[in-house]
């Protein structure tokens, strides 16, 4: 579990917390919490889904200096596979909060299905495009994740990791189907369960 940490002064409020990356077949599920100042907010902050990558990478910057506090922390592939990947979502989503340098009052989470959390707790779906310290989150987790990716990209090659960053494309179905899967997908996901057995069966009819 990695977690990075930053923080500019302290004003325990409420903490937005948004996830990236339960939709891959490969790589980590990435989570952040961010405490955002009443104002003034970066200009363009909104959902990350709905911003380009440049926009991403100028937002992230402005919102660490920004930020009352923030984290990011993550869940491994070993553990979505253990826990599953609604499971490993939310313990990434405990791990920002925790490590927030200030603990806030409340938490707003994205979506409907909140982490455990020692504070009360508020689940806002579709929070990513409405509540500003939830789409904070939601981009420096993207921003975070993107980049974690292109970095597997060169330790993995072949899988396409930097441009699609693990989701499921036509291009990178047909590299596991032709390399077989590596040690970061996700192995309880389907299309890597069927490439993986796919690969041992040709394996096995090789050796036989």
């Amino acid at each position: 579990m990695k977690t990075r940490v930053g923080r500019k002064f302290a004003c325990p409020v409420v903490a937005g917390v948004d996830e990236v990356g339960r939709g891959p077949l490969a790589g980590p599920v990435v989570a952040a919490a961010v405490i955002m100042p009443p104002r003034p907010l970066p200009k363009g902050l909104t959902d990350s889904k709905a911003l380009t990558a440049e926009d991403r990478e100028a937002l992230d910057i402005k919102i660490r200096q920004r930020a009352i506090a923030w984290a990011i922390a993550e869940a491994s592939v070993a553990e979505i596979d253990r826990h599953n990947i609604l499971g490993a979502t939310l313990l990434a989503m405990q791990r920002a909060v925790s490590a927030l340098s200030i603990q806030p009052f409340a938490a707003w989470i994205d979506g409907n299905r909140p982490p455990m959390l020692s504070m009360p707790v508020r689940t806002i779906v579709g929070g990513d495009g409405s509540v500003p310290a939830i789409s904070a989150a939601s981009v420096i987790a993207k921003v975070a994740r993107d980049r974690q990716m292109v970095e597997l990209d060169a330790v993995y090659p072949g899988y396409g990791l930097a441009s699609h960053k693990g989701y499921g494309t036509p291009a990178h179905r047909a590299a596991l189907a032709e390399l077989g899967p590596t040690p970061i997908h996700r192995h309880s996901f389907a299309p890597v369960a069927r490439a993986a057995a796919a690969r041992q069966t040709t394996l096995n009819f090789t050796l036989g």
